[in-house]
């Protein structure tokens, strides 16, 4: 711990280490995006000169595996006393809100060649749950990929949409559908008039609806290797 400051202002900075830089690093990337990581501003957060990090961490990809690692911690693993299929909703629900609350990290989630033990363990209980469930190693590692993909897919769409509440969906939609004939387009009309426009329209719900497909899907592929 060190003491900073005139004595009738003492300011207490809690010691470096490579937990604190972890932590302030995903605290920035949150504020200013992930490119406002770097040495230099990261120093600044934690008071410290930037040379000082590098006694805890070996350099700027050590950093993104800690807050890749400090992500995957947030997420909630398929709990071991629910039926595999709610356990697998669960722990993909929870990420999709992590993946929300960090949103630079959705591209980074899944490229790290030194992941952390959080990340470990959160792969290997979601490989535990689906090989719970009676399927081959391969349809697990078949039905993994394909959930990932689904939630990282939808996370960066998500991410991306120039709206981000109702509201701002209903004027879009309004002013979106200002600028095509619908006579020409009746199919996109009717789908914008009334389901997008409909009171409570909420385009983070499209994610529950895709989830529930893929797990009635693997629901199917697992009896059908049961059968088999």
């Amino acid at each position: 711990m060190v003491i900073t400051g005139s004595a009738d202002r003492v300011r207490v900075r809690p010691p470096l280490s490579a937990e604190r830089v972890f932590t302030e690093a995903v605290a920035l990337a949150d504020a200013d995006g992930i490119g406002a990581v770097t040495m230099r501003r990261l120093a600044q957060r934690l008071d410290v000169e930037p040379m000082s990090i590098y006694h805890h961490v070996p350099n700027k990809e050590a950093i993104l595996d800690g807050m890749v690692d400090l992500v995957f911690a947030e997420i909630t693993p398929p709990p071991g006393d629910a039926p595999w299929r709610e356990a697998l909703r669960i722990r993909t629900l929870s990420a999709r809100d992590a993946l929300r609350r960090h949103p630079w990290a959705i591209t980074l989630m899944e490229t790290r060649l030194n992941p952390g033990p959080a990340t470990l363990a959160h792969h290997d209980a979601v490989i535990g749950c689906l090989r719970s469930c009676g399927v081959s190693v391969p349809m697990a590692a078949h039905a993994f990929a394909v959930l990932d993909a689904f939630m990282y897919g939808f996370a960066m769409e998500e991410a991306t949409l120039p709206f981000s509440t109702p509201q701002e969906t209903a004027d879009l939609a309004t002013s979106f559908l200002a600028q095509f004939p619908a006579e020409r387009y009746p199919h996109l009309a009717e789908l914008t008039v009334e389901h997008v426009l409909a009171p409570g329209y909420d385009y983070g719900r499209e994610f529950e609806f895709g989830l529930d497909l893929i797990l009635d899907g693997l629901a199917q592929a697992v009896a059908r290797e049961g059968r088999d």
